[in-house]
């Protein structure tokens, strides 16, 4: 069985219905559409994505700056 990463979940012939509609009722959460009862892609309101994409640039960030202090050269001179 799929696993489902959202609260609502949609069919694609209720999405193309009312997006609008649909993105309001989950209330700033991701919602997944369904195809034939599986899961073919997950919908998020334009917030809730910006906020995953600086998010995932912070993890980013922090894995570039442990592999310089584990390298030992951040910050010190010859």
């Amino acid at each position: 069985m799929q696993r489902i990463f959202a609260d609502v979940v949609v069919s694609v012939s209720e999405l193309k219905k009312n997006p609008s509609s649909v993105l309001a009722s989950a209330d700033g959460m991701p919602v997944a559409v369904l195809n034939h009862n599986r899961v073919i892609g997950y919908m998020v309101p334009a917030a809730l994505y910006e906020a995953m994409i600086e998010r995932l640039d912070d993890l980013e960030l922090v894995e570039i700056a442990k592999a310089r202090s584990v390298g030992g050269c951040a910050g010190k001179s010859g």
